[in-house]
């Protein structure tokens, strides 16, 4: 293809035969044959076009008459142009260009000229030059089976494939000009853009409308200042609009009057609609599917070209009929699309919480294209006393079906981190659930959970059918934890067990799903070999965000990948002045003991006002120890989000809120800790129990 504007032959607004020109030239450019048109078209009243240098007709305009005042200055662009041609044409390459040739009555026009190679014996015929010609203003729009065939039989069959509303929008106005109109706009009412269900009417002009597209075949940048794309308005009563907008039929204005267009600009405050509109023909057409009117089509010829009449109508209409089915399908498709991405989007976690020493990076990546979400999912759940749960996994499966199980068991797992279950307890009650989801539709997934504790520094884990974590030690030493894993969720069989570890401050703990480390084209193995390698020399001191980078190079050319989820998480425990415990026996005198300890470091923490608070809150717990525990009790406070209160006892009776009657003279403690804490609870340890309340830290 030479340099040039290159043209789609068939959407020509002059794709007529009496309008197509044949010539025959050598390898010099000389005419050798051509067709009658050819001959009274170019060769002028003598019709002799035979012999001549077909270059010798192509023009520059303006630029030519500066040349002949210049002699010896090049010849025109233009004839350079067709002169690669039609070398190109002698390599057996096709060639087309917008050039401007000279008639032979004098003024020079825009042509589309299209040169192809020729095979001839016998001849010095090299090529065969089409020129298609633009007819005059007044010969356009005037045949309504030509436009007919260039709208609806041509560039319409090849428009509406992308979906997009606002694509198809300016496709069509694209149809509409040139080969119907010299300037149109596309507009629909602005409930369907947002989204709603059904376009919602409203009487007296007050129709929101959004400009979705304009086109225009003058150059005029006008039009673009007045009628702006993505413009919301709405168009006065009794204007030609809002008549097709309430009858939802065509409205024909054979001239648009001076009176109506000043009228329109000044309703817009816009000086360039009164001139642009004034004197005009125009047809405005209803956009209508499935009964219901979705917008408008808006066209406009201007003065000198033949007006909108009842042909024009009808084949608007026809046009407006099928364009509405575009609009309508890529309207739906948008909506649908937009719902859809809403659901799996809000499947995954918007943002990871962690205590303040635990850092937490994520990424994700989907194994289809189609669907942003799969059935891996990922969570980090922060839990009182600066305790954090991290969990990854993996349910069986791609697409909408899976995504949908994952999100139901990270709603489960988010109930279940507020009972404050082990890890164990957790995935057995999230085992059942999928066994009674399996009776409706087989499921299964695997799944591993993990709670550390920032101030013990210690670490359970439990496994169901995952892959086990890597944990990589400040030293840069790297081992895949031994976690049992049982059978994955969903299937059943022997319990789960935790494994329980001390971790060293500094250390990273990585979680991931098998769609990391497994492909096709290799063993699991290796792949679990290569996550080790990753994490060498120096990987405990670089930023998650680079670890996390490097975990999935690689893996976005794969195109038959599966999904892919990796949490990572440095572990830090909370710095030693930030908690503190005592050991209490449990004696009557445990409560009074329990009031005097907590001042001192409330005091050194600034929170002096909290202390009466916390005297009462650690004095009914303390008082419920003591009532069932038999061994040594811990009081331990820990200033980490809010300030919590915990004590342990070595009773594994969980405590309960009771709703005491009047002459009762226990179970008030709890309705007193529920009303003074911002939350409270109670978990069980290996020991036996721990029951907490955490209140909220006062505002600087």
């Amino acid at each position: 293809m030479t340099a040039g504007v290159v043209v789609d032959t068939p959407a020509l607004p002059w794709s007529t035969p009496s309008r197509t020109l044949i010539v025959g030239v050598d390898k010099t450019g000389r005419v050798v044959q051509h067709d009658r048109a050819a001959g009274e078209i170019l060769g002028g009243p003598s019709g002799r076009l035979l012999g001549s240098d077909l270059g010798s007709l192509i023009t520059d305009g303006a630029a030519d008459e500066d040349r002949a005042a210049r002699p010896g200055q090049p010849g025109p662009a233009g004839a350079s142009a067709l002169r690669g041609m039609i070398d190109a044409a002698c390599s057996d390459r096709e060639g087309t260009a917008m050039l401007t040739i000279r008639t032979g009555d004098g003024p020079g026009i825009s042509a589309i000229v299209s040169v192809q190679p020729v095979r001839s014996v016998g001849t010095d015929l090299a090529a065969q030059v089409i020129i298609r010609i633009a007819p005059p203003a007044e010969g356009r729009f005037l045949d309504p089976a030509i436009m007919r065939r260039a709208m609806l039989d041509g560039a319409l069959r090849r428009t509406g494939a992308a979906l997009d509303i606002d694509e198809t929008a300016r496709e069509l106005v694209h149809i509409l000009v040139p080969h119907f109109c010299n300037a149109a706009g596309v507009l629909a009412l602005e409930s369907l853009v947002g989204g709603d269900e059904f376009p919602v009417s409203a009487p007296g002009g007050s129709h929101l409308v959004r400009r979705l597209a304009v086109a225009y075949d003058d150059g005029d940048g006008r039009w673009d200042a007045a009628f702006p794309t993505g413009e919301i308005l709405s168009y006065p009563a009794g204007s030609p609009y809002t008549r097709c907008m309430d009858s939802s039929q065509p409205v024909l204005e054979a001239g648009v009057s001076v009176d109506t267009a000043s009228k329109l600009a000044a309703s817009w405050r816009r000086r360039p609609v009164a001139r642009l509109l004034s004197g005009v023909s125009m047809l405005v057409l209803p956009l209508i599917a499935r009964g219901t009117m979705l917008g408008l089509l808006v066209c406009v010829r201007k003065a000198g070209y033949r007006r909108f009449d009842a042909y024009d109508t009808e084949i608007g209409m026809d046009f407006a009929a099928r364009a509405a089915i575009f609009i309508d399908n890529a309207r739906r498709y948008s909506r649908e699309r937009a719902t859809a991405l809403t659901l799996q989007r809000s499947m995954l976690p918007t943002g990871l919480a962690a205590p303040s020493p635990v850092e937490v990076r994520h990424r994700y990546l989907p194994g289809s294209k189609m669907i942003e979400i799969g059935g891996d999912w990922y969570e980090s759940i922060v839990l009182p006393a600066g305790r954090v749960a991290l969990v990854v996994g993996d349910v069986a499966g791609h697409g909408v079906r899976a995504a949908v199980t994952m999100g139901r068991l990270r709603t489960a797992i988010h109930t279940l981190a507020r009972l404050e279950l082990s890890p164990a307890e957790t995935l057995q009650h999230l085992d059942e659930l999928m066994q009674e989801l399996g009776e409706r539709e087989p499921h299964f997934a695997t799944c591993v959970y993990a709670i550390f504790d920032a101030v013990s520094g210690s670490c359970e884990v439990a496994s169901a059918g995952h892959l086990p974590p890597l944990l990589v030690r400040p030293d840069s030493s790297s081992e895949f934890l031994d976690v049992s894993p049982a059978p994955p969720l969903g299937i059943g069989g022997r319990p789960l067990q935790n494994y329980t570890l001390d971790i060293e401050d500094g250390s990273l703990l990585v979680l991931y799903t098998d769609g990391l480390v497994e492909r096709r084209d290799r063993d699991i193995d290796a792949g679990l070999a290569g996550l080790a390698e990753i994490f060498g020399p120096g990987s405990a001191d670089r930023p998650l965000e680079d670890l996390c980078k490097a975990t999935l190079a690689g893996v976005y050319a794969d195109d038959q990948r599966d999904d892919i989820a990796v949490l990572m998480a440095r572990l830090r425990r909370l710095p030693p002045d930030r908690y503190v415990s005592w050991r209490l026996a449990p004696k009557p005198t445990a409560a009074r003991r329990a009031r005097r300890l907590v001042g001192t470091p409330l005091r050194r923490w600034g929170l002096r006002e909290l202390i009466p608070t916390t005297q009462l809150l650690v004095s009914e717990l303390v008082t419920n120890a003591v009532r069932y525990a038999q061994g040594t009790i811990t009081l331990r406070l820990v200033l980490e989000g809010g300030l919590v209160c915990e004590v342990f006892d070595d009773s594994a009776a969980l405590p309960r809120l009771r709703n005491p009657g009047y002459e009762d003279e226990r179970g008030r403690g709890l309705q007193v800790v529920s009303q003074l804490a911002q939350r409270w609870g109670a978990r069980r340890t290996a020991a036996g129990k721990v029951v907490w309340c955490e209140t909220a830290l006062p505002r600087p």
